[in-house]
């Protein structure tokens, strides 16, 4: 159902060993299998003092392995994308007991849009259209005309730059559309309309990009955004759709800073029968360094880490995300391998701006954009394509769990100017 999109490449240079990840002796880390129904979702466990501060960890109760006919539905599934290899195991001696034999990798965890089931990627396309209804309104109406002169230009310039489309995109936009109408000789308003829709679509296209889950073991994903923006809600549907395609998914719970963040967090493991990592009022960096070193510990597919939410001005939260990524990184130096952020549709060029401060603070690798259900904003990945070209991996139009799907540029067009 869900369409990942490759990763920029990051860098592989470990970073300063000055970075403490040490964990206060007085809140130790758990790990905990969250079954299916748990009274208190988290247990809190006993403090080991050392001069040190290191948490002594309970053993975790392991997760029952993917069978292997689920992952080769996967494979059938979903072809893009090129898994990781897996080593052959060196034959052992006729009286030693046999070799083990090693865990194929998860194939990429959901398709393209266009190998989709076509009624089900149809109803995601009407959902679309009536979340975006309140942009393309405003946008239509220039099309109502019968002529196509320059005040129709004018009318579709106002209206581009009220959906939040952004200077610089909306002039590329008309340019573009105006090439267009040029080599078509199109005369009908109408068909302007379909000509701006194929613009549209080649500006959006370079974000629509798959996301291959498998090449290492764990994938490491930092989430990171602003609050209010539906982070931790978009974890726990990123973890429903991965556990559903067989992924062996570990939660770590890094912000100790908002009251109930865990506990939020821990629900959603208690829904997807998930492993979480967490700790009440820690240091989030050593929460993440914990969360990695159990994901490649108990060869976990995918270790998604849940971060404080916090804005770009806040300068100091800021520095903290940056502190994790690198302590990640001491865990795994090949991790992050994805850091993601979530931004609300409805926030407009506010959305472009957080989009330019955590890419400068962390090199963004992909964006989730919720909450673009009645919003007059829709145009902001626009701005976006143009201004920083970050791929979308996700976009959201309401609270249920169908409701974030995967990124198509031609249907995100097609739903904006309907």
């Amino acid at each position: 159902m869900f369409s990942f999109f490759k990763k920029k490449p990051l860098p592989s240079a470990v970073p300063p060993a000055d970075e403490p990840v040490s964990t206060p002796a007085s809140a130790p880390i758990e790990h905990v299998h969250v079954p299916e129904i748990v009274p208190d979702i988290i247990p809190e466990s006993a403090a080991s003092a050392s001069d040190t501060g290191a948490a002594q960890s309970p053993q975790a109760i392991p997760v029952a392995e993917p069978v292997a006919g689920a992952m080769g539905r996967l494979r059938q599934m979903f072809g893009a994308g090129k898994p990781a290899p897996v080593d052959t195991p060196t034959p052992a001696p006729t009286s030693a007991a046999p070799a083990a034999v090693a865990r194929p990798p998860v194939a990429p965890i959901a398709a393209p849009a266009e190998t989709l089931p076509l009624a089900e990627r149809a109803n995601w396309l009407g959902r679309l259209k009536a979340g975006l209804r309140k942009t393309s309104s405003s946008i239509s109406t220039v099309f109502t005309g019968t002529k196509i002169d320059e005040a129709l230009y004018e009318e579709l310039e106002d209206a581009l730059l009220m959906a939040d489309t952004g200077v610089k995109a909306t002039q590329h936009l008309l340019a573009d559309l105006k090439r267009r109408v040029k080599e078509t000789k199109a005369t009908e308003p109408s068909a302007v309309k379909e000509l701006l829709a194929q613009s549209l679509a080649d500006l959006l296209q370079p974000l629509e990009k798959p996301l291959v889950i498998g090449q290492f073991t764990p994938t490491v994903i930092m989430v990171a955004g602003v609050n209010g923006a539906g982070k931790t809600t978009s974890i726990g549907k990123l973890t429903k759709h991965l556990a559903d395609e067989g992924a062996s998914v570990l939660l770590a719970a890094a912000d100790t800073y908002r009251a109930a963040a865990r506990e939020q967090l821990g629900v959603w493991a208690t829904r997807n029968t998930v492993e979480i990592v967490s700790q009440q009022g820690g240091d989030p960096a050593a929460v993440s360094f914990d969360a990695v070193t159990a994901g490649k510990a108990r060869k976990k597919d995918v270790v998604l880490v849940d971060t404080a939410g916090r804005l770009p001005t806040q300068l100091h939260l800021m520095e903290e995300l940056r502190k994790i990524r690198r302590v990640v990184t001491k865990a795994d130096a090949t991790a992050p391998h994805e850091v993601l952020l979530v931004i609300d549709g409805n926030t407009g060029q506010n959305a472009l701006a957080q989009v330019r401060s955590f890419d400068d603070a962390l090199q963004l690798t992909g964006l989730i954009v919720t909450k673009l259900d009645g919003t007059a904003k829709g145009g902001v990945l626009a701005a976006i394509a143009q201004e920083r070209p970050i791929p979308v991996y996700f976009i959201g139009v309401g609270e249920k769990l169908e409701d974030l799907e995967t990124f198509n540029a031609k249907e995100f067009a097609q739903a904006l100017l309907s």
